[in-house]
């Protein structure tokens, strides 16, 4: 069984800073609009309607201008070397994860629980389980990506 593998580093004050600007930004946006900041949610509805697109592509802009910002500032670089049809593959499961699970994991992970919302417990548990298990297969079982 191979189990070679590159570590990831674990950054905890980066981590903790992120978590908290996230949970600021939903706070933020249930506390001046009364939304869910459930990004598949505003994603999907800043396509498909015409009402209410402006705060939403707002929201997923400044998403994309904060990532930016951090690589920017921080000075890191992103992951790379993964193969584009590893990315589409994943990238489609979890659009299809998300529409079969009627939300993502910042709307039933972070609104959702928050919320003491019973569905969104049973969502986190599946999607996370669900991840345990690919990891453990992908590095592992099937010694990591190509």
């Amino acid at each position: 069984m191979p189990t070679s593998f590159t570590p990831t580093l674990f950054t905890p004050v980066s981590a903790l800073i992120g978590g908290a600007l996230i949970g600021l930004a939903a706070t933020y946006l249930l506390a001046t609009l009364g939304r869910i900041a459930g990004i598949s949610g505003i994603a999907n509805a800043a396509i498909d309607e015409r009402s209410d697109r402006g705060w939403r592509l707002a929201f997923l802009i400044a998403m994309v201008v904060a990532a930016g910002a951090w690589f920017a500032w921080s000075g890191a670089t992103p992951r790379t070397g993964f193969p584009w049809a590893w990315l589409v593959v994943a990238g489609l499961l979890v659009g299809f994860g998300t529409r079969l699970g009627n939300g993502c994991t910042s709307g039933h992970g972070i609104c959702g629980l928050a919320r003491f919302s019973r569905r969104s417990l049973w969502a986190v548990l599946v999607f996370m389980g669900t991840a345990f298990v690919t990891v453990y297969l992908v590095r592992h079982v099937a010694g990591g990506l190509p």
